[in-house]
C-alpha cells in the first residue's frame, strides 16, 4: 500500500534533500544548440511546399532525381520517402537553402 507523501517529500523534487534549489545550479549556455541551424523551425513539409510552388514537380524531379518527384508526385508520398531516406532529405534541404 502506498503511503501518503509528506510536504517535505513534495518539495524535495525541486529543492533536493539539503533544501537547496537545484534548478539554478546549471551553468548558463552561451548559445542554444539550434542557433547555427538555418532550418530550425522550418518543417520538411514547409520546405517541400515552397519548392513545389517555386519549381513545380516536373522541374523539381529534374533537379533532384527522386522517383516520388517524377512518378505520380504528391506531398504525402514525398514526405514519407524523405523522412525515411536521409540522403534524399539532405538534397531537398540543400536545394531549399540555395533557393532562398
Amino acid at each position: 500500500m502506498k503511503k501518503p507523501s509528506s510536504r517535505r517529500n513534495d518539495r524535495q523534487g525541486a529543492e533536493g534533500a539539503g533544501g537547496h534549489d537545484r534548478r539554478n545550479l546549471a551553468a548558463p549556455q552561451a548559445m542554444s544548440p539550434q542557433s547555427g541551424n538555418q532550418l530550425h523551425g522550418i518543417t520538411l513539409e514547409m520546405i517541400l511546399d515552397q519548392l513545389v510552388a517555386r519549381y513545380g514537380w516536373e522541374a523539381l524531379g529534374r533537379k533532384i532525381k527522386i522517383r516520388c518527384f517524377i512518378a505520380e508526385p504528391s506531398i504525402k508520398s514525398s514526405l514519407m520517402f524523405l523522412r525515411k531516406t536521409p540522403w534524399a532529405r539532405k538534397e531537398v534541404e540543400e536545394l531549399y537553402l540555395r533557393s532562398r
